[in-house]
């Protein structure tokens, strides 16, 4: 994982443990455990998948045990499969028993994002697309749910409001026109800085290739108009195709030739992949 990522991660997960903690720490395993005893314990995959965040996991137990040992048996972007030995823990019981559900929510998101994010892409492979993302995140885990992404082998879409200017319906809504919007836009932005800007008809469309633009959504178009708009637009700017994007339609999608295919599903809907920790017995 990315230094920044991990420095990121760092008290997502301290905050996490203290939830988790409550007033008083793990009243069960307090109560039941040895304060000095050792447990060895692996994660496994309950079904298959793409694993992600495997660096997240990782903080949870030595957070609470600063000797822990971690031992990944694959690394972020592996495909696993069901009975799969993900890692192995080796660290005071107590430790890995309080860090158990921490680390494995984490690693279940993340993963669940990047098996679904691996799913779009190899639905479309052999086009020319790619699928990209979008800030349809969980409040908070953005640069991690993005991570994930890219461990699935998608692409990241600008990060936040502030990397990208991207002109949308609700601001040609208040603005007078697509001229006045990207116009306003540019001499604003930074020379660094691209534009974007959100189309869903064709008469829009037109309109917008008359303006200094890098980029445009076709927004919830079909794939007839789709195929439409990549060939009145022949390469001039960067085609995205945008809304109700599915499985079931992608490859459709990614055939009309748009260059990137952004899915909010992806972070916002993929569930987490099915994980979980088994200590070895005595």
């Amino acid at each position: 994982m990315p230094a920044s990522v991990e420095a990121i991660a760092a008290p997502l997960v301290r905050a996490a443990l203290l939830e988790d903690f409550g007033r008083c720490g793990d009243i069960t395993t307090e109560a039941i455990v040895a304060a000095d005893g050792r447990a060895h314990a692996r994660i496994v995959a309950r079904q298959d998948g793409v694993i992600a965040g495997l660096d997240v996991a990782t903080l949870a137990f030595a957070y609470v045990d600063g000797t822990a040992l971690f031992e990944a048996r694959v690394a972020d972007g592996d495909r696993v499969v069901l009975g799969q030995t993900v890692a192995a823990i080796d660290a005071n019981a107590r430790a890995v028993l309080t860090a158990e559900r921490t680390a494995l929510n984490f690693l279940g998101l993340l993963s669940g994002v990047a098996t679904a994010t691996r799913a779009y892409v190899d639905a479309i492979a052999g086009t020319r697309a790619r699928i990209v993302d979008t800030r349809k995140t969980t409040p908070g885990l953005r640069a991690l749910q993005r991570y994930a992404v890219r461990c699935g082998g998608g692409w990241n879409h600008r990060f936040g409001l502030d990397d990208g200017v991207l002109i949308k319906d609700n601001h040609l809504a208040v603005a007078a026109s697509i001229h006045d919007a990207v116009a306003a836009a540019r001499a604003r932005a930074g020379h660094m800085v691209k534009v974007e800007i959100e189309v869903d008809t064709i008469e829009q469309l037109q309109e917008a290739l008359e303006e200094p633009i890098d980029a445009v959504i076709l927004d919830n178009m079909s794939p007839a108009l789709l195929r439409e708009a990549v060939a009145l637009i022949d390469g001039r700017v960067i085609t995205e195709a945008s809304g109700s994007v599915t499985l079931d339609n992608v490859v459709d999608v990614a055939r009309t030739g748009v260059d990137l295919i952004s899915i909010g599903r992806i972070t916002h809907s993929a569930p987490s992949l099915d994980l979980s920790l088994e200590v070895d017995q005595r």
